[in-house]
């Protein structure tokens, strides 16, 4: 798959069309439930892919829920139609956000953690697209609402995006300094951004580029991790870093 510019057209009336979401996969703990994280998967791909990347970690105190996308025209790839969290026509700070489609999965992610107990940390993760879609997600957490408008209702904890980018990048900064309340969700929200600097799909630049709009917003807890030679994909290293990391953010206790 390669990213060029393109027409958000082929998808517009098809987006205005309910879009039902694919099969949802759930990696119980294996030891204390102590934080639930919803795990995105990119462009094409199912909710069954994350969960059997997930089920090995260890972090038994986490419960993973991997939903799948709806499947719909993306412009990106001439009309298309394969499972994507919302339409892209080109990946670049200047294009266009479908602004729908985007908080539909939002809120789609937000309902899944909706029935989760009162004590347990929520978090939301995500690899290339479902990196897109889970900061734009701790968007609308630290602006306390989606782009339509409507309220965001959950409490994020932690956020980690792989070799994804950040849509609505340009306006973000405005958007969180224009609320005091929002500037302060911004500054205590954990997220780890990962990247390889040899990605063919999302050009490393496009993580540095999210790295630093989050930062100048106000996302002051972030943690950026470049990795040498990394493609389009993930290493041992990198899921080892994300499971210190997340076992620290949450903090979780018991073993691992």
């Amino acid at each position: 798959m390669s990213y060029a510019n393109s027409s958000m057209s082929s998808g517009s009336q098809t987006s205005r069309r309910q879009l039902e979401f694919g099969r949802t996969y759930v990696v119980k703990p294996k030891g204390k439930h102590q934080a639930t994280i919803v795990w995105l998967h990119g462009l094409g791909d199912n909710g069954s892919s994350s969960s059997q990347l997930l089920e090995n970690l260890p972090l038994p105190n986490i419960k993973w829920i991997c939903p799948t996308a709806p499947t719909r025209p993306v412009a990106l790839l001439g009309g298309f139609p394969r499972t994507a969290w919302f339409d892209v026509a080109e990946l670049s700070e200047d294009g266009p956000d479908d602004m729908e489609g985007l908080d539909s999965s939002a809120a789609h992610i937000a309902k899944l953690l909706s029935t989760e107990p009162s004590d347990i940390h929520l978090g939301i993760g995500g690899f290339s697209m479902g990196a897109a879609a889970a900061l734009y997600s701790a968007s609308c957490y630290a602006q306390g609402r989606y782009g339509n408008g409507n309220s965001y209702p959950i409490n994020l904890r932690a956020v980690v995006g792989l070799s994804g980018w950040l849509p609505c990048s340009r306006s973000l900064r405005n958007k969180i300094q224009s609320s005091h309340e929002a500037a302060r969700r911004a500054a205590y929200l954990p997220i780890l951004l990962c990247h390889g600097t040899s990605d063919e799909i999302i050009p490393f630049k496009h993580g540095e580029n999210s790295s630093y709009f989050l930062s100048s917003a106000g996302f002051r807890y972030l943690t950026f991790k470049t990795y040498e030679g990394l493609g389009h994909y993930t290493v041992p290293k990198e899921m080892e870093e994300v499971c210190n990391w997340l076992h620290s953010m949450l903090g979780l206790k018991g073993s691992r």
